[in-house]
């Protein structure tokens, strides 16, 4: 049986995760349709800062979004004082920390499930009098699911063992920003906290699993149905 700091730290990984996917996916998808239909001037070096997050150590990560989104930074302390909105050390701050930690991951699969439609199709739309927003809608957004669900699910999976951004930014607040890897961390620092440590490590992995296997089966079935 799960204690009530795991019950709560596995529900709020779950929200947070979620949370951080809704706000990446949109992003997601604009940033993967340009990379592969837009403009080629700074097509280069957007791809490598959307992809910074995969190279640089997590801390990095969790250091930048302290010096911008903290309440002394540019953006932290505009959101504190317009709209009395304050991210560091809460909830919403983690989300925010784990959205950038998986953004690449879903523009990269979206981008893929992009290259691989016919770009054809777009054009046949745009000569029979198609405007560039009914070409999104209709052709590109269609083209682009099987990569959004399956981009989003892997990264809701990514989301839940995200950990060095997350401490950083939000730091290890029980019941506000103790996520699963970190009540896994604090019970590993716990003296007699090897068992709840090992069922937190559990269901750590039965998610990331679970999810990965939910990304894949998603994904064929998008391609299938879009005939690819």
């Amino acid at each position: 049986m799960l204690s009530a700091a795991e019950i709560d730290a596995v529900k709020l990984s779950l929200s947070v995760a979620l949370r951080s996917v809704l706000a990446s996916v949109p992003f997601a998808i604009m940033v993967a349709w340009w990379l592969v239909r837009g403009g080629r001037r700074g097509r280069v070096l957007l791809d490598a800062f959307v992809h910074l997050p995969l190279v640089l150590p997590p801390v990095v990560i969790g250091y930048l979004l302290l010096l911008t989104f903290g309440t002394r930074g540019p953006i932290g302390g505009w959101l504190l004082s317009t709209f009395d909105i304050r991210l560091i050390f809460t909830s919403a701050g983690a989300a925010l920390a784990t959205a950038v930690m998986t953004f690449p991951l879903v523009v990269r699969t979206i981008r893929v499930s992009l290259e691989e439609a016919d770009a054809g199709l777009e054009e046949a739309a745009r000569t029979l009098g198609a405007g560039p927003w009914d070409r999104f809608f209709t052709i590109s957004l269609p083209l682009m699911l099987p990569g959004v669900l399956a981009g989003a699910v892997t990264a809701f999976a990514a989301g839940l063992g995200e950990f060095g951004a997350v401490i950083t930014f939000v730091s290890n607040i029980p019941g506000e920003t103790r996520t699963l890897p970190l009540a896994l961390y604090t019970a590993l620092q716990t003296p007699g906290g090897d068992a709840m440590a090992a069922r937190l490590a559990a269901i750590s992995f039965s998610l990331g699993l679970a999810g990965l296997l939910v990304a894949e089966l998603i994904a064929r079935r998008m391609r299938r149905m879009v005939g690819r």
